[in-house]
Parts: structure tokens; C-alpha cells; sequence
């Protein structure tokens, strides 16, 4: 490109350059405003909207009544400014853990109790100080949500969410708190291996038991006896309008060895589509 006069014009081909530089790599999207709405994630760089974010009712969730009450205080307290805990829940899968949390930040909203939740993937610890930057500048309380958490066996990962737990240099700042769901009571898999280190077996074994004692309150969500399973059905079928039938109920549970609030919905769904029924 020349200016006219023959000579190389510098300045526009640099902005050529430039132009298709950022075309190839675009800028990352502008956050989402986070001063209303319940729900938004974390994509690494930026915070965006849950869009249709509605989780289950918490009256629906049967079962789990003491986890349900201790899990909506202690997030009542946080969305009041008063001291509150950082969340494990813990235990069996298909029990509710996840369901519960998304529940009680749906159960406040619709109440007006102005509470929010980010949820962060756990390959993405790294980058939580940056979203703690963002969070810790605004007045709203806010809960860190991680699902199904679990790390391996050589990972630096468990020190790093200990940091954030517990005054280090990446803490999460007033307004936030971590929620997060583990199949495993102390997150890190233990092994009868340890028993036998010859370096201080019980400083490999205090260690990961260090990760869980962190979270000031710790939920147990245990597979559901039939009882719990039936009447989780039964709570169920009553709101949708539907009929079940014990022994069918419990043949489901069977064939898919297992009896859980996830296998219990299931059911309903299947019990809807034969129906003819649409079910939310």
C-alpha cells in the first residue's frame, strides 16, 4: 500500500495487521451485570447469565429435611452480612446435593432476599482470584458454587481451594462463600497405602483430611432407604397429578441398582411420558 506518492504507508499496514490479528483472537466478551439476577457462571475471564435458570422447588426436595434447613440459614445468614460457613456437601450421588443448593438461591430470590450464585467447573481454581476481584467489589453476597469436586492423588489443587478456604493469599473475599458438592466425605481419595508411608503416615493422612475441616459446615446426603425413595415419588406424583404403583416404583429402583432422589425423578418422568403427559 502506498500514500499516494509511491512510498509505503507503515501506519496502514500495521493496522491491517492489527484488523485480522483480532479477528483470529477475539477480545473476551464484557462481563454480565451481576447487581440482579440469581444465577450466573464463571467462564474463566468473564461472568455470564444462567439463562432459565430454574432448579427444582425446595418444598419438592423430600428427604433431606435437616440438610434443607441448615443449607437455607446459613445462606440466609450470608445474604444478611452476618458471619456464615462455606459449604460441603457430601455423600451418595443422585441424592440432591447439587439440587439443594440451586434450590435455596431460588427459594431466597423468590422471597426478594438478594442472594446470587456463581458456579465455577473445578478445573478452573486457578483462576477464582480473579472472580473473587470482581465479587468482592459489590455489596451482594454471593455463593461460589463448584460441583462434583474431586482431585487426584498428585494435584496442587486441594492447597490452592485450602488458600481460598482459609486466609491465604487467594481467600475469598466477605460477601462470598464456597458451596461445594463431593462424593467423597474429604474430597481427596485415601488409600490404606498411607498407613504404611514410612515418611509421617499421619501428616500425609492430616493433610487431606485438612481440605474438608476447612468447611465450617459439612452436609451428609446418604443413599435413601425405600421408604425415603417411595415417599420422594410419592411427594412428586402429587404435584404433577400422577398415579404410581409401589411394587412398579420399586422394580425401577432395581433395574437400576440404586434408590436416590435422581432415580426417583426419573421414575416420575417415565410415569409422565406414559401418561402423555409434559413434565418440567
Amino acid at each position: 500500500m502506498t500514500d499516494g506518492r509511491g512510498s509505503f504507508d507503515i501506519g496502514a499496514a500495521l493496522q491491517r495487521i492489527a484488523d485480522a490479528l483480532e479477528r483470529l483472537s477475539p477480545l473476551p466478551s464484557s462481563s454480565a451485570d451481576i447487581s440482579s439476577g440469581p444465577a450466573f457462571y464463571w467462564a474463566g475471564d468473564t461472568i455470564q447469565v444462567i439463562e432459565n435458570f430454574a432448579p427444582i422447588a425446595l418444598d419438592l426436595l423430600t428427604g433431606i429435611d435437616d440438610q434443607k434447613a441448615r443449607l437455607l440459614e446459613n445462606s440466609k445468614r450470608l445474604a444478611s452480612g452476618f458471619a456464615a460457613h462455606d459449604v460441603l456437601l457430601w455423600g451418595s450421588r443422585g441424592m440432591g446435593k447439587s439440587a439443594l443448593a440451586k434450590s435455596v438461591i431460588r427459594e431466597m430470590h423468590e422471597a426478594r432476599t438478594d442472594i446470587a450464585m456463581v458456579e465455577a467447573s473445578a478445573d478452573m481454581l486457578e483462576t477464582l482470584p480473579d472472580l473473587f476481584a470482581i465479587l468482592g467489589k459489590t455489596n451482594r453476597a454471593f455463593v461460589l458454587f463448584i460441583d462434583d469436586i474431586g482431585f487426584e492423588e498428585d494435584s496442587a489443587a486441594p492447597r490452592l481451594l485450602r488458600s481460598m478456604l482459609e486466609g491465604g493469599a487467594a481467600a475469598r473475599p466477605a460477601n462470598v462463600r464456597l458451596y461445594v458438592t463431593s462424593n467423597r466425605r474429604h474430597i481427596v481419595p485415601r488409600h490404606m497405602a498411607e498407613q504404611d508411608d514410612p515418611i509421617n503416615p499421619r501428616d500425609v493422612i492430616d493433610d487431606k483430611l485438612a481440605l474438608s475441616d476447612r468447611f465450617g459446615l459439612r452436609l451428609g446426603f446418604h443413599a435413601a432407604s425405600q421408604e425415603d425413595y417411595l415417599a420422594m415419588i410419592s411427594r412428586y406424583t402429587e404435584v404433577h397429578a400422577l398415579e404410581f404403583d409401589r411394587e412398579d416404583a420399586l422394580l425401577w429402583a432395581k433395574q437400576r441398582g440404586s434408590r436416590s432422589g435422581r432415580v426417583a425423578w426419573q421414575y416420575v418422568v417415565e410415569l409422565a411420558g406414559r401418561a402423555g403427559k409434559p413434565i418440567a
